[in-house]
């Protein structure tokens, strides 16, 4: 009789998610500090990480930011495009602060910045790309976490995390895992209890995919839109007003206004004003008077 297929414990699951979304997949060139967490060299010359080691990683990770009370003082950033939608939902489930996109200089050094802050912890995506953030947080003794590769420089940086950080899948899943860790670790989650929260939220999505997803909703809005206009066209009249005909638009058509009545002149004295003869034009009004000549003339 065969037996029941043994269940994965959490560790296997999660290191068949990494193998997934490869996050096992380095580059052609090492660094002499990464070398610890290379497993083997490929026939095309790709390293391969260690994802047992990057677990390990992931949990002493989630350890250290645990231990901090607040979680506004962890600073989430990515500077590349692939990580920005992962630090977001990061922060999101874990209350930290995200900064997606370029980074300002000056924000952990220059206190006259309106950004200044003071983290007492920096997770980054990656270190090439973001050096700035890490010289910065050098100079102000801030722990710095980070996803290494291969190549990535260790300068700096106080916890690398060995993974790929250059697929937009690699990073969504590492960024899932450390969240999902951090919430097991303050009872938020369950122990061994799968998290509702699906992977694919924090995947890098492209332009285009969302903007299709927007003209299909804006097209199903739309048609709903005719069907509730066929059904207000049963409304009863005594509830809406009554259609403008084009006849009433129509410039000849138009009805005339009523002429507005003269005011009688019974109200009028005889001594208002000099009486006029003739038909009552102005033509037929009496000439003023010429003022009297002396004498004398310009002849």
């Amino acid at each position: 009789m065969e037996s029941a297929p043994r269940a994965l414990s959490t560790k296997e699951a999660d290191i068949q998610m990494m193998l997934a979304a490869e996050v096992h997949l380095g580059t052609k060139n090492v660094d002499f500090q990464m070398q610890r967490y290379v497993f083997k060299r490929r026939n095309d010359g790709i390293y391969i990480i260690n994802l047992g080691k990057t677990w390990e990683k992931l949990q002493m990770a989630a350890r250290v930011i645990v231990a901090i009370e607040n979680p506004q003082d962890i600073i989430v950033q990515s500077a590349r495009p692939y990580g920005q939608r992962a630090v977001l939902k990061f922060a999101q489930y874990t209350g930290a602060h995200a900064i997606a996109g370029r980074h300002t200089p000056g924000t952990f050094t220059n206190q006259l910045q309106t950004t200044f802050n003071e983290p007492r912890l920096l997770i980054l995506t990656d270190p090439r790309t973001d050096h700035q953030p890490i010289k910065e947080a050098a100079l102000g003794n801030i722990p710095t976490i980070a996803f290494c590769d291969t190549d990535s420089p260790m300068r700096y940086v106080d916890i690398g995390i060995p993974a790929n950080n250059k697929g937009k899948h690699s990073i969504g899943c590492l960024f899932w895992l450390l969240a999902r860790m951090v919430l097991q670790m303050r009872n938020s989650i369950p122990q061994g209890h799968k998290w509702d929260v699906m992977v694919d939220l924090f995947f890098y999505r492209e332009p285009e995919e969302a903007k299709e997803q927007q003209e299909e909703e804006a097209g199903a809005v739309a048609e709903y839109g005719d069907y509730g206009a066929a059904t207000l066209s049963g409304i009863a009249g005594d509830q809406w007003g009554a259609p403008i005909t084009d006849a009433q638009w129509a410039g000849g058509d138009a009805v005339a206004p009523a002429a507005i009545p003269a005011v009688p002149a019974a109200g009028w004295t005889s001594d208002a004003g000099p009486v006029v003869a003739g038909d009552g034009g102005w033509d037929a009004a009496v000439a003023p008077p010429l003022p009297a000549q002396d004498g004398t003339s310009w002849e």
